[in-house]
């Protein structure tokens, strides 16, 4: 971070300082009736969304959580995204303390936020973040604290995010490679939007201070080490790694090196912008008889390899507000109406690759319309889904060692999922 903070505050909905943490000396308390006067002016303009406000000066940089403003201001060159990220960071230590980081919370524990802050920030550069290791020397009931009580190793050692001395006697590390498909498609069958979101999910057991390794089938690495890279390699985007991987070692050879924290953590996030074949088709034909009885007839169809099978599917459609009287009928699985969702949920717990399945559904339409009236405007058909064993980026972990001097055995297991995230087929 190139500059430095000035001072945190913490602020109410309607703008009054609730905590005020001054850093430097050089931005005075009356700065946050400033700061609320400009977000109010802010307000005002609909294409200003940015959590950034300068005013003579002075630059503010805020989020928002619950009835709290979380605001730092600074005089310096500061990094905007790495002030933001650390209220984010602060939020989370706090809901780590008090359950939920509210007004009333903050009120009930004004001490261990105090000590939490100047932990967490010196001198207006961040120093500590990570809540198990705040727990550790920063007990929510202070007067219980012991009198000699030394710092965690962590504070001490270069690996903040783990604490020195954990021993298990069986040493595990679970890796799940979670991918979510955001996919849109408009009434004509064209996609419009089509994205891969994944994640590398780590939960760790270990003992002592772990080096692992973890290697993919990144193309860039295959093909410096001057392997065949044909139909095994996939090319990542906007790749963003957990703190604790050495990214001058990733920039310089592409070798995912890291000693863990302890516990569930995200080692790496990742985006693939390329065009992805849905791999649940649906599509649905809607005819109205009489305007007094609607037939829908929808066609599901997975699109997937057969040594796959989708688990979990569950298919939303939409239908008029005023709909009763169901008569629904379906080659697998089960079909309810939600009448509080408008709409029908279709449900199938094991869908192989390759097989196609129907369901028709007539409903009555009480309600008189116009002739002339302008047709609803419909929802978009959503689907959920959950395939095990399967990646839609070819994404594969070639190896994950763990390295201990104590040379103890680790098991490693690892998972590969994919499930629908953002997946809609409009009607109209």
């Amino acid at each position: 971070m190139a500059g430095a903070a000035s001072a945190l505050f913490l602020l109410d909905i309607k703008g009054r300082v609730l905590v005020c943490r001054d850093f430097r000396g050089d931005v005075s308390a009356g700065q946050a009736e400033k700061f609320f006067t400009k977000l109010i002016e802010k307000e005002g303009d609909p294409e200003s969304q940015d959590p950034v406000v300068y005013d003579n000066g002075v630059t503010y940089m805020f989020i928002q959580h619950n009835n709290i403003f979380l605001m730092i201001a600074t005089r310096q060159n500061c990094n905007a995204a790495s002030i933001i990220l650390f209220l984010h960071r602060v939020v989370d230590v706090f809901k780590h303390y008090f359950e939920e980081l509210e007004e009333e919370s903050l009120r009930d524990n004004f001490v261990v936020v105090y000590e939490l802050l100047d932990e967490m920030m010196d001198f207006g550069y961040p120093q500590y973040t990570e809540a198990k290791i705040l727990s550790e020397f920063i007990k929510t009931d202070a007067y219980r604290m012991e009198v000699n009580q030394r710092p965690p190793m962590a504070v001490t050692n270069a690996v903040s995010w783990r604490m020195d001395g954990i021993r298990y006697k069986k040493n595990e590390v679970f890796l799940d490679v979670v991918e979510s498909v955001n996919i849109l498609v408009n009434s004509n069958g064209q996609i419009i939007r089509s994205e891969v979101v994944g994640a590398l999910k780590m939960r760790t057991y270990l003992s002592g201070m772990p080096e692992c390794k973890l290697g993919l089938n990144d193309r860039v690495l295959l093909e410096a080490q001057g392997r065949s890279t044909k139909g095994k390699a996939i090319d990542l985007d906007d790749i963003k790694f957990h703190q604790c991987v050495r990214l001058t070692r990733f920039e310089n050879d592409r070798t995912i090196s890291f000693i863990p924290p302890d516990g569930s953590f995200d080692l790496m996030t990742y985006r693939l912008s390329t065009q992805v074949k849905p791999l649940i088709w649906v599509e649905a034909q809607i005819e109205r008889h009489s305007r007094s009885r609607i037939e829908i007839m929808v066609k599901a169809r997975s699109q997937f390899k057969e040594r796959s099978t989708a688990t979990n599917v569950e298919i939303e459609l939409p239908v008029p507000s005023d709909a009763t009287n169901p008569n629904i009928r379906t080659s697998m699985g089960s079909a309810t109406y939600a009448p509080e969702h408008d709409a029908l949920l279709w449900k199938i717990k094991s869908f192989p690759g390759g097989k196609e399945y129907l369901m028709r559904a007539e409903f009555s339409l009480p309600s008189v319309i116009a002739e002339d009236a302008l047709p609803d405007r419909k929802a978009p058909i959503r689907v959920k889904f959950e395939i095990p064993y399967f990646t839609v980026s070819g994404i594969q972990v070639r190896y994950l060692k763990i390295i201990e001097k104590s040379a103890y055995q680790a098991l490693p297991w690892v998972r590969y999922i994919t499930m629908a995230g953002e997946y809609e087929l409009r009607l109209i």
